[in-house]
């Protein structure tokens, strides 16, 4: 799983010749703590496939505005620069990846 900031943010995700799972969370946020293992075991699980990171939203919240995530965790699943699909909420590994299926 990478770290992404405001400084990377573009590179690692809209210029990624593969699709990139975005974990938009706080630290303050109890379901963003309970969701980051699942999110650990789908990036080993589809390495190669897909890119999992992670954008601490109070940080970067210019990047947070610019995808108008207003909840925590919200997950963008971005292909080609654009987001292709939006999750909200922590969801059980099976749930979460049921909303992504076919998607990566």
């Amino acid at each position: 799983m990478i770290t992404l900031t405001a400084e990377n943010f573009d590179k690692l995700v809209l210029a990624s010749d593969k699709p990139v799972l975005v974990d938009f969370w706080t630290e303050w946020c109890p379901p963003c703590r309970m969701v980051a293992p699942i999110l650990e075991e789908i990036a080993k699980e589809y390495a190669g496939r897909l890119t999992v990171g992670k954008l601490n939203a109070e940080e970067f919240p210019e990047i947070a505005a610019r995808y108008s995530v207003l909840g925590f965790p919200t997950l963008n699943l971005y292909r080609g620069g654009e987001v292709v699909r939006q999750v909200l909420g922590a969801k059980p590994k099976r749930l979460l990846l049921a909303e992504l299926e076919g998607q990566f």
